[in-house]
């Protein structure tokens, strides 16, 4: 169980990025007040965790309405996981991070809009930014493996749960953090945990190929 909470804790980690995201949340809410700052940090862990939460109860049933194999998926899944972690040791995923960042404050200067006004919670801060596509996968994936025992199932959930209040502590500390992250340690920290998740990507898609020619 150990074993399994740590895989789960690492993937969800390194997926999600808790310390990726504190610069993309200190630039949305540059220039707010702090209980602005506050209700954004805390509503978006919250949105995210209740659909990552609900893929990890609910995707199996969901793969099986659409006729798709839980080998199969792991398979894409994990394909999905790599692409993303060699974004993530070229630093590209941070870059398409702050590019979205810098579209929804060029949107709200262009409504007119004071910043503060903005609710960035649900978009992009909890989806895609925390809930996105990597982090979806990957919990269904995690899912997967317990193949149906509850006492594993809570362990998966432990880890997700865990890593978003992680998130969670990460967001409302951003301005400390900020200061005493550069770009450099960030930039250094990224591409390590990208090598990380690369390797328990293609553990993925190993786990899928064998279930899939019963090897």
């Amino acid at each position: 169980m150990v074993q399994l909470f740590i895989s789960a804790f690492v993937t969800l980690f390194v997926v999600i990025d808790p310390p990726g995201c504190v610069p993309i949340f200190s630039s949305l809410t540059a220039g707010t007040t702090p209980k602005h700052r506050r209700d954004m940090a805390v509503r978006s862990s919250l949105i995210a965790a209740g659909v990552l939460i609900a893929f990890a109860l609910g995707g199996e049933a969901f793969l099986s309405a659409l006729g798709i194999t839980l080998p199969a998926f792991k398979i894409a899944g994990g394909l999905m996981v790599f692409v993303i972690a060699i974004d993530m040791v070229f630093e590209k995923r941070t870059q398409r991070r702050e590019t979205r960042a810098e579209g929804v404050k060029s949107a709200a200067d262009a409504a007119g809009k004071p910043l503060e006004e903005e609710d960035i919670s649900v978009f992009p801060m909890a989806i895609p930014m925390l809930a996105g596509p990597g982090s979806i996968a990957s919990v269904m994936l995690l899912s997967a493996r317990t193949d149906g025992d509850v006492t594993k199932e809570a362990v998966v959930l432990g880890a997700l749960v865990t890593v978003l209040l992680l998130t969670l502590l990460c967001l409302l500390a951003a301005g400390p953090m900020m200061k005493l992250m550069g770009a450099k340690f960030e930039g250094a920290l990224t591409r390590l945990l990208g090598v990380v998740l690369a390797a328990l990507a293609a553990q993925f898609v190993i786990d899928g190929i064998k279930r899939s020619f019963g090897l």
